[in-house]
Order: structure tokens, then C-alpha cells, then sequence
């Protein structure tokens, strides 16, 4: 018996087809966010099919971005691959659910009408499940999980599971179901690879290209700006990579692309199910009201392709890469050498021109909005590996400065190096240290700088120069004047005078930049700056060896207000004309409006004690009226109510001046005010 199995597995072996053909990685392209262009190439035999593994994360790119070219007379009659179907479609199929911290119980009673096997040592009981339940502890016992049974005899008995050494369904198809169940569960969490196989229609050898993306980790710059005897700084740059896609990478061609393409995940590998509507027979229920929607544009008969198709479409897949943002205007100044800055005794002569020996760097190239730097030899980098790659070894354009920014919260300046990328390739963004004469100084950190660009790089803090500040304002200064049929528009400023005093410790002379922030509501008046980025203005200052400079800085903010005329008091208006900033021509011109602004305010006054006046007679004529109206149904009050009219009479009489005093001052007042509008139209200033 044993002899025949082998015999037939060894016969299974034996036909069991040639596995197909792997293609060895030869070439790898990585980019900044997060993607891997990858091309596979190899001799396929006569008959065979090729063959690629992807992890299962790595599917969605392959499916949307594999190309296979075949060299050798066949075309790719098909592409197949290891599907994967969501795990909550697998488990629905089933008639239980198993999750979290289930108990046995729970999970017989989702069987109920299943046939169940239990043994009690030498024991043995079967029959149907009925149901099943947890019974709570209590004081006199602990939790029971137990079992409803239904014997073959048509007995109902409570069994309790935990009592039973064995339990088993006789069902072969339901213990097949929880085998696949359970392995359903490990194959979801299971990290084994996805094939991809490629079959060709060609019949003899041929070679087999694909070219594919898939996530990989993004490569990171490092960089040495090594500062030398050389008028220019030497600039390394190294690229870190990482290996994580469980494949050698032996003897590739490696490139290294600067720059952000639009890439995005499209999930093409999870089958998708699609939501379907219920259709019954008319005749088992009332139709269902269908809303037939109106057309938009194009054809009703579907032959205009739609605007989120053409939207899709019209996605690019090779996008722009960002540009630096904080980008400054080129210097035309020399750079001063690095030499003169420290003292010949000082220097190790064996160290003074130090630079890393690399035999090759990387050649490099645009690509569009982008930056290529191509490794110049084969690269060998095991999986699970990482390396170190020089990718630059170039002098370029440099000369040291001093940076200093109140931001920064320190009374020091920074000690920094302006360079120029004269390379003429795009430095990538990344670290940066600082060798001075073969010695650490400093770090710091370079956004992408483009052929041609300048940047500040920053290193340390240099404690041999001090820098303090002192401020300075003057408000309420008139610049302008204007008058405009009735509006009197007035431009005032408030400057501001920034000091900075810098003392320079050290026996040497150094340059200073100055940073300050721009303002949007101040203008800048002097001095003018050497550069300005879109946050800061850039001044430099010459520092002598041992000296102390003073740096103003000053800043003017320009207040606008315009008024009508109309709603100025006349003091307010001679404010105005005896405003020393005023001009001769204007305050003549200003003079007659103000004049006349204070006869209508004069005018004014003189009426409304007029009409106080007159409120206050016709009060007292109501009263006295009152009072003889009394006095008359009174014996004896004759003589006063006499009185009473001989007042009433003479009010009378003071009513009528007052009234015609009253209507003469309305006429000048109108008279005023018809040559105040006349002059406000024709009054320009």
C-alpha cells in the first residue's frame, strides 16, 4: 500500500509541468514620493511562460502600470495573476461567523439542526442541535455553556459542554466548511507573494521585457560642503536606498529622478461587486414609479463620452515637479576665498584639500520638470538591503557669510556659506554637513536647488559677534492732502526706524546678513536691500576686525481717511489750514471753506437759541392762559387776570421780532450753505 502511493505521487512529480520562467531585475528608477519604476528582462524558453511575484500591497500598481515587450517573433497572448477576493465576501458564503472571543456555545447555536458527536470519556452521544446557550454564575455555581440536544429517540437533553473530552460534526461537508473557514482567516493574514504569469503566443526563444511601478521607500539625499584652501567649497551628495521589494538587485541600472509626479493608488486588484436592483415579476407586486433623467448635453443615445470618463482620461500621468518656493535673485559679487579665513599655521597640510575619494559619481539630465541623476556603474544591492551612493563630487560657487534673524531668538548670528549651484544639475533637497579644514562644523538642511539657483546654508552659532536692536517710531506725519468735490481725503504715516548694533568680538572682517521680515502694511524707505525672498528682506553689512557698526532699517506705514466736509466741525477744518505740512497755494484755497464752515456754525447756534427762546414764551403763554381761564370763574380776580393779558400781549409782541429774526437767519443760513456746496463742487486742492 505504501509502495503504491509513493508510486503515484512520484508520478503526480513527475507530470507536473516546468515552473515558468523567472525575469531578473535590471534596471530600477526611484523617485521622491514614494514609487519605483522597475524593468525585468531574460531569455524565456521555447513553450514557456514568464513569471513575476509582487507582494499583495504591490498589485494595484503592477495592474496599472505593467508594459511587456516581446522581442523574438511572438506577441503576449495573456496576462494571468493570483486573485484576491475581499475576506468579507469569502466568509459570507458560510453558515457561521467566527470572530472575537467567542464562546462554544455561541458557536453551536449558529448550527442548529446540525448533527453533533460528543464523547464523555467512554461515552458516546449524538443527535440534533437544538440550541445552545451561556449560562451566567451565581453563588452556587460558575458559568455553564450548555447544549439542547435532540436525540435520535426524539429526547430532549441539556448536555453541558464542558463536561464533554471530544465533540465532532459526522456532517464531512461542515467540517470542510470550518477548515476553509479557518483558512480563509490565515490567507488574509498571510504576507505570501502574488505570481503574475505572462504567456506568449511565440513558439521559440525569445527575450522578455516588463516595466512596471510599485511603492518603494523614497531615496533621501545627503550632502558634505567641505570648505577647503579652494576659492570654491567642495559639494558631495550621496543617496540613501533602500531595498525593500524582497528581490536582489544584482548588477542594475540605477537612476535617482529629483521631482514629485502626480501617482495615486486605484484599486484594480480587489475584485469589485457591484450593487444589482431586485427584478420581480409584474405580477407579484405593483410597479415601481421609474424617473427617467433629463439630458444635459451630447447625445441621449450614449454615444458622447461623459464628463467624469473624460476627466479620467484626461488625468497626466507624468506631472510637474514642485519647484523650490523661497527662490532669490542671483549675486553678482564674488565670492571671497576660504583660505583667508582661517591662519596658514593653523591648517593640517594633509587634510587641507579634504574631499572623499569616489571613483565615479552619476551623470545627470532633465526629464521635463524633473531631475535625473543616472548611477554611472552596475549597482548590487541585496534584498533587504540598503546603500550609500556618491551621485555628485563638483565645486561650485561659494563665499562665507554671517546670517542674522530675530526669529532666530538669539543676540548671535549664524555662520553660514551662500552657495550657487553652478553644477548645472538640480541638487536635490536633503541633509547637509559642514567640513571646515577636515573637521565637523555643522549641520544643516537644503530644500531642492535648481542649476543657477542660490541658497543660504546656515551651520553653526558664531559667538565672537553680537547683534542688540533698538526701536524708533514717529506717528501722525501728513504726506498728503487732497480735496475733492466735498471729500477731504488725508494720507498720514507712521515710520518706523529699526537699529541694529553689531559688535564684532573676533580680529577678522566678516560679512553680516541682516534679515527682517516684510511687512505687508509698511513700505520700506531705506536702505535698499541686497535681496529679497518672499518673506524677508536681506541686508548686507560690512563688519571690520574689532569694530562696532550701527545697521538702521527704516519702514514707513501710510494711513488713508477721507471724510465729507460736511460732518467736520470748523475747528477740525483750521486744523488742517494750520498744518505746517500744508502748502501756501492749498491753505489759501482752504481758508474761504473753513470761513464759511464757521458763519453756517455761528448761524447755526444763533437759531437755536432763537428757537429756544420762542419754546420757552409759548410755554409761558400756556401757562398764563391756564391761569386766567381759572381766575375768571373767580370773584374778586379781575385785576389779575388783567395783569395776566397785559403779559400775554407783550409776548406777543417779543414772538414777532423773535420770528422775524428767526426767518432772517434761515435765509443766511441757506445763502451759507448754497455758497459752501458751490465751493465744495468747484473746490480742488
Amino acid at each position: 500500500m505504501l509502495r503504491s502511493t509513493l508510486a503515484c505521487l512520484l508520478a503526480g512529480l513527475l507530470a507536473t509541468p516546468a515552473l515558468p520562467a523567472d525575469l531578473p531585475v535590471r534596471k530600477v528608477v526611484l523617485y521622491k514620493h514614494g514609487i519605483g519604476f522597475f524593468e525585468r528582462a531574460g531569455r524565456v524558453p521555447a513553450a514557456e511562460a514568464a513569471r513575476l511575484e509582487f507582494k499583495a500591497s504591490e498589485m494595484n500598481d503592477v495592474l496599472k502600470s505593467l508594459t511587456i515587450e516581446e522581442r523574438g517573433g511572438g506577441r503576449v497572448s495573456n496576462v494571468r495573476y493570483d486573485s484576491s477576493e475581499p475576506l468579507e465576501n469569502k466568509l459570507r458564503e458560510y453558515p457561521f461567523a467566527l470572530g472575537g472571543p467567542q464562546s462554544l456555545a455561541s458557536i453551536l447555536d449558529q448550527l442548529k439542526g446540525a448533527r453533533l458527536d460528543l464523547r464523555f470519556g467512554a461515552d458516546r452521544l449524538e443527535g440534533t442541535i437544538l440550541s445552545a446557550r451561556v449560562s451566567p454564575p451565581n453563588d452556587r455555581q460558575p458559568e455553564k455553556q450548555e447544549l439542547i440536544l435532540l436525540l435520535d429517540s426524539g429526547d430532549l437533553r441539556t448536555i453541558d459542554l464542558l463536561a464533554a473530552s471530544a465533540i465532532r460534526f459526522p456532517d464531512a461537508r461542515l467540517q470542510t466548511q470550518f477548515k476553509d473557514y479557518l483558512a480563509a482567516l490565515s490567507q488574509a493574514r498571510s504576507r505570501d507573494k502574488r505570481g503574475v504569469t505572462i504567456e506568449s503566443s511565440g513558439t521559440g526563444v525569445r527575450d522578455l521585457l516588463a516595466d512596471y511601478v510599485i511603492p518603494t521607500p523614497a531615496w533621501k539625499s545627503s550632502y558634505r560642503l567641505i570648505l577647503d584652501s579652494s576659492a570654491e567649497p567642495m559639494m558631495e551628495g550621496w543617496a540613501i536606498v533602500d531595498n525593500t521589494t524582497g528581490d536582489d538587485w544584482t548588477n542594475v541600472s540605477l537612476a535617482l529622478v529629483s521631482g514629485l509626479p502626480v501617482s495615486f493608488i486605484s484599486r484594480l486588484y480587489e475584485p469589485r461587486y457591484v450593487s444589482r436592483p431586485e427584478a420581480e415579476l409584474p405580477g407579484d407586486r405593483a410597479q415601481r414609479p421609474i424617473l427617467h433623467a433629463g439630458v444635459v448635453g451630447g447625445l441621449a443615445g450614449g454615444r458622447e463620452e461623459g464628463a467624469q470618463a473624460k476627466a479620467m482620461r484626461a488625468v497626466p500621468m507624468a506631472a510637474a515637479a514642485l519647484r523650490p518656493l523661497n527662490q532669490v535673485a542671483q549675486e553678482a559679487s564674488a565670492g571671497m576665498a576660504f583660505a583667508d579665513l582661517r591662519k596658514d599655521d593653523a591648517l593640517d597640510k594633509e587634510r587641507d584639500n579634504f574631499a572623499s575619494s569616489l571613483a565615479q559619481t552619476a551623470t545627470g539630465r532633465d526629464l521635463g520638470d524633473l531631475f535625473e541623476y543616472r548611477i554611472d556603474h552596475p549597482v548590487t544591492i541585496r534584498a533587504s538591503e540598503s546603500a550609500m551612493l556618491p551621485f555628485l563630487q563638483q565645486r561650485l560657487a561659494g563665499r562665507r557669510l554671517l546670517i542674522f534673524s530675530e526669529s532666530n531668538g538669539s543676540q548671535h548670528p549664524l555662520s553660514a556659506v551662500e552657495i550657487t549651484n553652478s553644477t548645472g544639475k538640480t541638487l536635490d533637497g536633503g541633509a547637509l554637513t559642514v567640513i571646515d579644514a577636515g573637521s565637523y562644523a555643522g549641520e544643516s538642511l537644503v530644500e531642492t536647488i535648481k542649476a543657477g539657483d542660490k541658497r543660504l546654508v546656515s551651520y553653526a552659532v558664531d559667538l565672537g559677534t553680537r547683534v542688540t536692536t533698538a526701536f524708533d517710531t514717529e506717528s501722525n506725519l501728513l504726506r498728503n492732502f487732497r480735496f475733492h468735490r466735498g471729500i477731504l481725503t488725508t494720507r498720514s504715516s507712521i515710520k518706523e526706524v529699526k537699529t541694529f548694533t553689531v559688535h564684532n568680538v573676533d580680529a577678522r572682517t566678516k560679512t553680516l546678513v541682516v534679515e527682517t521680515p516684510v511687512r505687508p502694511d509698511f513700505k520700506l524707505v531705506s536702505p535698499q536691500p541686497a535681496e529679497t525672498t518672499a518673506n524677508t528682506r536681506r541686508f548686507e553689512v560690512k563688519l571690520a576686525a574689532g569694530a562696532t557698526e550701527k545697521f538702521p532699517v527704516t519702514e514707513e506705514r501710510v494711513l488713508e481717511n477721507a471724510i465729507a466736509v460736511t460732518n467736520l466741525t470748523p475747528d477740525v477744518l483750521y486744523t488742517y489750514v494750520r498744518n505746517p505740512n500744508l502748502n501756501d497755494a492749498a491753505r489759501k484755497k482752504l481758508e474761504p471753506l473753513a470761513d464759511l464752515k464757521r458763519r453756517l456754525a455761528g448761524t447755526d447756534n444763533e437759531i437755536r437759541l432763537l428757537e429756544k427762546q420762542i419754546q420757552d414764551i409759548f410755554n409761558d403763554q400756556q401757562r398764563l392762559r391756564q391761569n386766567i381761564g381759572s381766575l375768571n370763574s373767580v370773584n374778586g380776580q379781575q385785576q389779575r387776570v388783567q395783569e395776566y393779558a397785559t403779559r400775554l400781549a407783550s409776548q406777543e409782541v417779543q414772538l414777532t421780532t423773535l420770528r422775524d429774526r428767526q426767518a432772517e437767519l434761515q435765509k443766511q443760513k441757506t445763502g451759507l450753505e448754497q455758497q459752501l456746496n458751490t465751493l465744495m463742487e468747484t473746490l480742488e486742492i
